[in-house]
């Protein structure tokens, strides 16, 4: 929920005016941040959690929710009472699908054990930071995905605006856009640039904008199910819609892919040195 429930209030009223068939839409919002000054009104305590759903209902105007999220991680509220409350919502129809975002991986998959084995409704959905400037989600959080058989959804696939191609080295906060007054979420300047560098090569090759690159990246990763996106102007929805077009080669996704490689990090590298000999190479026999 954003602006303390003026996006939900928003989004119910268009869907009101325009006249838009519910079952043509899926709505997804979320629970966790502050919806008031007091203890009680942010977290993802039971209390909280059911109190959000039904404000949420009334700003929306609508009697259920596809897909409730827990925006944050709350380390104060046991995760058992967490996910019996956002069972109860599925169970009671006024929510049919949970997930979360901005959680580790290790809570990710505490919360998928205590919920196959309490048979709770479990997070079927992952929302979390990914671009070709900020790829740490590879580290954990997309094997996680790849072994549960989660839907990732993206948030901020062009970090921010900084992939938007309007910025350059040393300048991330000048100019117009989100970028010049906000500075998140955080990148390795240095990759990011140089990433850019071959994203507008790129975009240069398929006659689109570096925006359209920064997206079709994203979503040419089999792990991706989704990207959100935040344009402010029809151009820049123009651009952003391009990249569901956008066929980027095998040679276009391996330039990329090797410029915005992420550092080798432990245990990842030790993995990949003892698994390197666990399987034998192919039988390939003599001619």
């Amino acid at each position: 929920v954003y602006s303390f429930g003026q996006s939900e209030q928003l989004l119910g009223q268009s869907l009101k005016d325009l006249g838009i068939k519910r079952s043509d839409v899926i709505i997804a919002t979320k629970v966790h941040g502050a919806m008031g000054n007091g203890p009680n009104e942010r977290g993802s305590s039971r209390g909280h959690i059911m109190d959000s759903v039904d404000g949420s209902l009334k700003r929306l105007q609508l009697d259920h929710i596809d897909l409730y999220q827990l925006h944050g991680t709350d380390t104060v509220t046991p995760i058992d009472e967490t996910l019996r409350a956002l069972d109860d919502l599925v169970a009671s129809g006024k929510v049919r699908y949970v997930g979360v975002s901005n959680w580790q991986a290790w809570r990710i998959a505490k919360a998928l054990g205590i919920a196959e084995r309490k048979g709770f409704a479990r997070f079927e959905t992952i929302q979390s930071y990914y671009s070709i400037a900020g790829r740490d989600l590879e580290r954990e959080i997309v094997p996680l995905i790849n072994e549960e058989k989660l839907g990732l959804m993206v948030w901020s696939p062009m970090a921010g605006g900084l992939l938007s191609g309007k910025y350059g080295p040393g300048a991330p906060g000048k100019g117009e856009g989100r970028r010049a007054s906000f500075n998140f979420p955080p990148v390795n300047e240095d990759r990011a640039w140089a990433a850019v560098a071959v994203m507008r090569e790129v975009a240069k090759k398929h006659d689109v904008s570096v925006a359209t690159v920064a997206l079709g990246y994203v979503l040419a990763k089999p792990f991706v199910m989704s990207v959100l996106i935040g344009a402010s102007r029809m151009d820049q929805l123009e651009q952003n819609l391009a990249a569901t077009g956008l066929q980027l080669d095998a040679d276009d996704l391996a330039r990329l892919d090797e410029v915005s490689a992420l550092p080798a990090e432990y245990p990842g590298w030790m993995l990949e040195r003892q698994s390197a000999g666990r399987r034998p190479a192919p039988f390939v026999p003599k001619a």
